[in-house]
């Protein structure tokens, strides 16, 4: 080699396995732990800013990750450009190999930063059906944080959700898997893009099954079998490790059949790489380490937890260096974990920082960054998808849309004008008030500018209104807890207005004064504090005059009775920063909902765990099939969602009416607008295995579509199934597809089936061996 000619793992036209093998060659084992540990970019800054005196000490062997240098502080767009920035310079300069970090943040539902834009909740994402509009959120995502140095984007949440109580929900894309993986694939690419090298690597969370907890509790054991665990929670990451190319997964917190997910080599090699393929790294949720020693009790000290994490394949400890620090150093030393294992990690880890392109350009540029901010088309975009997140949950006697020339409207609750209330717990908004200490006054907050501009609801129902209209508000309550002074004035605009709308729900975040999000679980899933309590007040003022509930909040509400009285309920979710107008122009008309829930909504928290594909003997008592005090029917299904407009559909054809477990079925139904103006229905296929060798759920989603019709406008949508999507692990946790007749299920919801049919699939057992994860449509 020429003394010009650059060493291997600085040439870039050579393999990425071969630089990393050559960097990791060159590695002392004191580099090679830095590697798989992390530091917070706020350790390296003083008031100044970087410092290199804080470097020297914290980087003199590199790092592997620096964590959350937008997500955790105050700085502005190009002041985290500049810091990470000068982070990597000191790694490139400072250190013996200059080897960059990866620098990661939070984005579930934008890119967590001063400034960046605040996209709609995942559940509400969810509830558009619409797969590309995860992805085109994503590539805004990407934009954003590639332009100040972040490359490691902490989403999507895969977590098949199936208990209401548990205060993540509100992250995932809802219960049922087949969902989950379409709007996951689609975020992946999108946040990925087609070359890494220019892209944010996604994290698929948290691995696995963490949306059914005991009790609804987070972090609390999960009990599922392993055919449930393989259909139904491991489905959406398989799908987007094979589909879209997964850069990194991250653990989940709890255990399972007492194995904590963190120190799983079940999970974290023999499937997820020996099964899968998974050719990327693992890193942990923050302290999930330390807590196999303390919390799990699995490890009796911290160089133990090293031992079991890293053997069951974690690669990169989060978020900060701890047990991969000197417990780690202590055990490789000692010879209780082999040179080899760490050396395996190591590798993964160069490996994806050869991918991401960081040792040719680890940063953005602090002179451009605020360019990829503040952008209208991305506000649009917000708008978007809020406005078809929206869910009409009960519309009696045409209440909405409302008349813009109303007189007089009540506008009422304590989510009706408060802004911060339309954002999800992963926002910065949510993450200023912890680093804050809770919610503060603007002039006392160290974290100005929590919020991008936002239009509340309130605000934005008086822009739409007409002139001559009145619209008067009160709070009635406050979202939590029991003050009632608020009630009386509240009850007295019901009274004297000509419709009141109801703005109720919670807050979500993660500091202690909210009701949902990380770590708030609940125990009842009604309105929270005393809502449900004002609302029947307000219901019995208004005497007959049209009232309309619109519910803000990252969970189902269980509201039998109210949502009895109530003739009109509009599911908003957290609409974030686009939220406002979009609620307010479905409540006037200007635009029609058409989202349908990702979730089914219980009667009552007894119901829990609820979820539309249950087996044959459940979703029922035998044989009298409801409970003595409460139906067993859930109070909107999963699917469920109303509009403006009405759709009839018609002409089902299935063919061929017999296939071979290698073949397809064409599915083909149309769809008419049959009401008097435009509207969005979301076509839903579902299917039944009638008569298996194990038993399996009365319906499953296999594909669905969201079109926009024309008033008496159809069109005709095909279905293409492969019949290897019908496979299931049989008795012998083989996965096989079997001989027999499947029921075919056409609707707009999972309990309003319009059109069945059935074909048969002939032949001996199958085994297979590639799934096919997705139907394709047309």
């Amino acid at each position: 080699m020429s003394p010009d000619e650059p060493v291997p793992f600085r040439n870039r036209a050579l393999p990425i396995a071969r630089r990393a093998a050559d960097l990791l060659a060159r590695m002392t084992v004191a580099e090679k732990v830095a590697q798989v540990g992390a530091i917070w970019l706020n350790d390296v800054l003083d008031e100044h800013g970087f410092s290199a005196q804080k470097a020297r000490t914290l980087l003199q062997a590199g790092i592997g990750q620096v964590v959350r240098p937008a997500g955790g502080g105050a700085l502005r767009p190009p002041e985290v450009a500049q810091a990470n920035a000068q982070t990597q310079a000191y790694l490139r300069t400072e250190t013996r190999l200059g080897i960059p970090a990866m620098v990661h943040d939070e984005c579930c539902s934008g890119f967590m930063a001063r400034g960046a834009d605040a996209f709609p909740q995942s559940i509400g994402l969810a509830s558009t059906w619409e797969p590309s509009l995860a992805e085109a959120e994503a590539a805004v995502i990407r934009q954003q944080m590639r332009a100040v140095g972040v490359h490691h984007g902490l989403a999507p949440v895969l977590d098949v959700a199936r208990d209401p109580r548990w205060g993540r929900l509100e992250e995932t894309f809802g219960e049922d898997p087949y969902l989950v993986a379409s709007m996951g694939v689609a975020y992946v690419r999108g946040l990925q893009g087609a070359d890494l090298g220019q892209g944010v690597a996604a994290t698929g969370k948290h691995f696995a099954a963490h949306g059914v907890p005991e009790g609804g509790l987070n972090w609390a054991p999960v009990h599922v079998g392993q055919r449930e665990l393989r259909e139904v929670d491991l489905f959406p990451f398989e799908a987007a490790v094979r589909e879209a190319g997964l850069a990194t997964i991250m653990n989940a917190y709890h255990e399972l059949d007492g194995v904590p997910c963190g120190a799983s080599r079940e999970l974290l090699t023999d499937i997820l790489r020996g099964e899968w393929g998974f050719e990327g790294i693992v890193v942990s949720d923050y302290d999930t380490l330390p807590r196999l020693v303390d919390y799990h009790r699995a490890a009796a000290s911290k160089t133990e937890a090293a031992k079991l994490a890293l053997e069951a394949g974690l690669d990169v400890e989060l978020s900060r260096i701890d047990v991969y620090g000197t417990p780690l150093l202590e055990a490789i030393e000692a010879g209780r974990i082999q040179m080899a294992v760490l050396d395996e990690a190591v590798r993964r880890v160069l490996a994806m920082k050869f991918r991401l392109g960081l040792f040719e350009d680890p940063t953005g540029d602090p002179n451009q960054a605020a360019q990829a901010y503040a952008q209208p088309e991305h506000r649009a975009l917000a708008r978007r998808i809020a406005q078809k997140s929206l869910v009409l949950l009960k519309n009696d006697g045409g209440v909405l849309p409302l008349s813009p020339n109303l007189a007089s409207i009540a506008v009422i609750g304590p989510n009706a004008d408060t802004p911060r209330h339309l954002l999800g717990d992963y926002s910065y908004a949510s993450m200023a008030d912890v680093m804050d200490g809770g919610p503060q006054p603007p002039d006392k907050t160290r974290y100005p500018e929590k919020m991008p501009p936002m239009t509340t609801v309130l605000e934005a129902i008086r822009q739409q209104v007409s002139s001559g209209s009145q619209v008067r508000h009160a709070a009635g309550c406050h979202f939590s807890g029991d003050a009632r002074e608020g009630f009386a004035e509240a009850v007295e605009l019901a009274r004297s207005s000509d419709a009141v709308v109801l703005v109720m729900g919670g807050r979500s975040g993660q500091h202690e004064a909210s009701t949902g999000g990380e770590l708030h679980d609940r125990a009842s899933l009604g309105l929270p504090g005393i809502q449900d309590e004002l609302v029947q007040a307000l219901v019995n003022a208004a005497a007959g005059k049209p009232v309309v509930l619109v519910l803000i909040d990252g969970r189902p509400v269980a509201i039998p009775s109210l949502a009895a009285q109530i003739p009109a309920i509009l599911e908003a979710w957290l609409p974030a920063e686009e939220g406002g107008p979009a609620v307010a122009e479905a409540l006037f008309g200007r635009v029609n909902p058409g989202g349908k829930l990702p979730v089914t909504f219980p009667r009552s928290v007894g119901q829990v765990p609820i979820y539309y594909g249950h087996k044959p003997s459940g979703g029922r008592s035998y044989p009298y099939n409801n409970y003595v005090d409460e139906s067993a029917q859930p109070l909107f299904a999963f699917g469920h969602g109303l509009s403006y407009t009405t759709f009839e559909y018609s002409q089902l054809q299935i063919s061929p009416a017999r296939v071979s477990p290698d073949s397809q079925v064409t599915i083909v139904a149309s769809l008419r607008n049959t009401g008097e103006r435009e509207g969005d229905e979301v076509v839903q296929l579902y299917v039944c295995d009638v008569i298996a060798s194990v038993t399996r759920p009365v319906k499953e989603l296999r594909g669905f579509r969201r079109v926009t019709l024309a008033a008496g406008q159809e069109c005709t949508l095909t279905f293409s199934l492969a019949v290897a999507q019908l496979a299931f692990y049989d008795r012998a946790m083989q996965y096989v597809v079997e001989p027999g007749e499947v029921e075919v299920m056409i609707g707009g919801s999972s309990d309003d089936i319009r059109l069945t049919g059935r074909f048969e699939v002939t032949g001996p057992v199958t085994p297979v061996d590639h799934k096919i994860f997705f139907t394709h449509s047309s």
